[in-house]
C-alpha cells in the first residue's frame, strides 16, 4: 500500500486537511485532490453512497494522490473489510461503545498481530496479488488510518483508555452528535468548550493517538489556530460541497433577480 497522505503530513507535525466529498460523483474526489486537500472524506454514514461508488471514489483519490477515507454506519466488521480490500486508506468508525468498542475497530481494521483482520491475497488493496502477502500486511498495518469516535458518554468518559491504545490513530470528535450527549444547543456554550479542551488534553498527555475535530463546523466552529492549540491532527474542512453549491446558486440566482427586479 502507497503512503498516507494524512500520516505523512501528521509525521511532520502539521495539520492535515480532508474535504467532505458530499456528492456521489468520483470527479468531486478528483477536485479535491486538484485543489490540493491531502484527503477525501467519504462519508458512508450520512449518504446513500454504496460500495460501487465509494470504490470508484477511491480510484480517484489514488490518481490525484490523496488519502481516501471512509467513514462507515457502524463498526460491522464484515463491512469495514469490504471497504479496506476495495483500497480505502483510511476508516472512521461513529459512536463507538468505549473502550471495547475501540478495541473491536482496532481488530476489524489492524492485520495480526495488532488486530485480527480476515485475509485475502487477491483484493484491490493487494494489488490483486502483485505485492506479497507479508508486504500487505505491513504496509496496511502502517498506512491505514483508524479514527474512532467518540460521542457518546460512555466513550467520552474514556477517551484516555481509547487514545492509548494500540492501533488508534485518530480520536475523533463529531461536534453535533457531542452536543446532543452534553444536552447542549448552543455552539458558544461553555459546557461544550470545556468538554472539548478536557478531551483534547486526555489525548495529548495518551501521547499516541492525535485528535479530529471538523473545521468550521456550524455546531462547534473551530479555525485553523484553534484546531492546531487543541492538538487536533486531521481534519475534515467544512462545508461540504452540495451545501457549497447551494450557496452559490442562490447568491447567482439572487443577483439575476435583483437585475431583473424580480422579488419571488
Amino acid at each position: 500500500m502507497r503512503r498516507n497522505k494524512i500520516k505523512q503530513v501528521m509525521e511532520s507535525d502539521q495539520l492535515a486537511l480532508g474535504a467532505y466529498v458530499g456528492l456521489a460523483d468520483p470527479q468531486i474526489v478528483e477536485i479535491i485532490g486538484i485543489a490540493g486537500f491531502d484527503a477525501a472524506f467519504i462519508d458512508m454514514e450520512h449518504t446513500s453512497f454504496d460500495l460501487s461508488i465509494v470504490q470508484q471514489m477511491i480510484i480517484a483519490a489514488e490518481l490525484v494522490g490523496i488519502a481516501p477515507i471512509v467513514r462507515v454506519s457502524d463498526s460491522d466488521p464484515g463491512f469495514i473489510l469490504r471497504v479496506l480490500d476495495m483500497g480505502a486508506q483510511g476508516i472512521v468508525i461513529p459512536h463507538v461503545d468505549g473502550l471495547e468498542g475501540a478495541k473491536e475497530a482496532v481488530n476489524a481494521v489492524r492485520y495480526a498481530p495488532i488486530g485480527t483482520r480476515g485475509g485475502a491475497g487477491g483484493t484491490r488493496a493487494a494489488s490483486f496479488g502483485d505485492v506479497s502477502w507479508a508486504d500487505h500486511v505491513r504496509t496496511s498495518n502502517e498506512e491505514i488510518l483508524l479514527s474512532v469516535m467518540t460521542e457518546d458518554a460512555k466513550a467520552i468518559e474514556q477517551v484516555p483508555e481509547i487514545a492509548a491504545l494500540d492501533g488508534v490513530d485518530l480520536v475523533a470528535l463529531g461536534p453535533t452528535d457531542l452536543s446532543q450527549t452534553l444536552g447542549v444547543t448552543d455552539p458558544s456554550d461553555p459546557k461544550l468548550k470545556n468538554e472539548v479542551e478536557r478531551i483534547a488534553n486526555e489525548v495529548k498527555q495518551a501521547g499516541n493517538a492525535k485528535l479530529q475535530i471538523p473545521m468550521n463546523h456550524p455546531a462547534f466552529p473551530l479555525g485553523p489556530d484553534d484546531l492546531v492549540r487543541l492538538g487536533v491532527g486531521y481534519t475534515h474542512v467544512a462545508p461540504p460541497p452540495p451545501a457549497i453549491l447551494m450557496r452559490e446558486m442562490k447568491k447567482s440566482l439572487t443577483s439575476i433577480h435583483e437585475a431583473l427586479g424580480r422579488s419571488d
